[in-house]
């Protein structure tokens, strides 16, 4: 019962450090004052009462935006953790080493659909695959030579096209993976239609004008992969502004 107790203690004092970190952040926007601490004034507050109207008002306001926020952020935390897990493993294997992984994985989808497609579906498979090779090398060039803003515009998006474009278009010529893909990405799509794209109508032009067949399933994973890239680097930016370093940065 005291372990269970003693775990349960510790998520608890975690969220409290997150929250009051997040708000914290929140409230510097506005009050820039809160960032120094006078040895002996110590930190500032509020003076006249608009000050004091305005800081009450900013910091309501903060709270209602952690109820989204928070989630947001410990979305970030897992989305860290596993970019972590890979960039430890690129570091381990060197540059080169992932590029060959790479070739290897997507190499090998290409020998298995020489054996099981059409020639088309060969040439499909083996083009993705090239693809996907070129992404990883772009998305480590800009993680390693750019900073977070680099890697953020430019290494997610690529990292996404890395892993996702070969079985995407693997799926337009295996039944068992298409059976898998497709549905996923049809559900995916019509989300994205009736809740995301409802600006503006767009979701009636584009249903007006694409069919979700063959290909469009490559073109819709393919300008999927920037906001997707976006939307993980954000996370993961956010849960470093939140928690710099956590407890698995020291796990081998």
């Amino acid at each position: 019962m005291r372990a269970p107790l003693l775990a349960s203690t510790g998520i608890v004092a975690g969220v409290r450090y997150d929250l009051r970190t997040l708000h914290g952040l929140w409230m510097a926007l506005a009050f820039p004052q809160l960032r120094e601490s006078h040895p002996v004034l110590g930190q500032w507050y509020p003076q006249t009462t608009g000050q004091r109207v305005a800081y009450r008002l900013w910091a309501v306001l903060g709270g209602l935006g952690l109820l989204v926020g928070y989630p947001l952020t410990v979305a970030g935390f897992a989305v860290r953790f596993y970019a972590r897990r890979f960039d430890r493993t690129t570091t381990r294997i060197g540059v080169v080493g992932t590029v060959l992984l790479a070739v290897v994985v997507w190499g090998g989808l290409t020998a298995l659909a020489r054996l099981r497609f059409s020639p088309e579906g060969f040439l499909a498979v083996a083009a993705a695959g090239s693809v996907a090779v070129v992404a990883t090398v772009l998305a480590l060039a800009f993680a390693h030579v750019g900073g977070r803003l680099t890697t953020v515009l430019f290494a997610y998006p690529l990292g996404v096209v890395a892993v996702f474009l070969p079985p995407v278009v693997a799926a337009l010529y295996s039944p068992t993976l298409a059976g898998v893909v497709f549905p996923e990405s049809e559900s995916l799509a019509i989300w994205l239609l009736d809740n995301v794209l409802v600006v503006g109508d767009l979701n009636a032009v584009l249903r007006a004008r694409f069919d979700l067949v063959g290909f469009a399933y490559v073109g819709m994973w393919s300008a999927l992969a920037v906001p997707v890239g976006w939307v993980l680097g954000i996370l993961v930016t956010l849960a470093n502004l939140v928690r710099p370093t956590d407890d698995e940065d020291g796990e081998e």
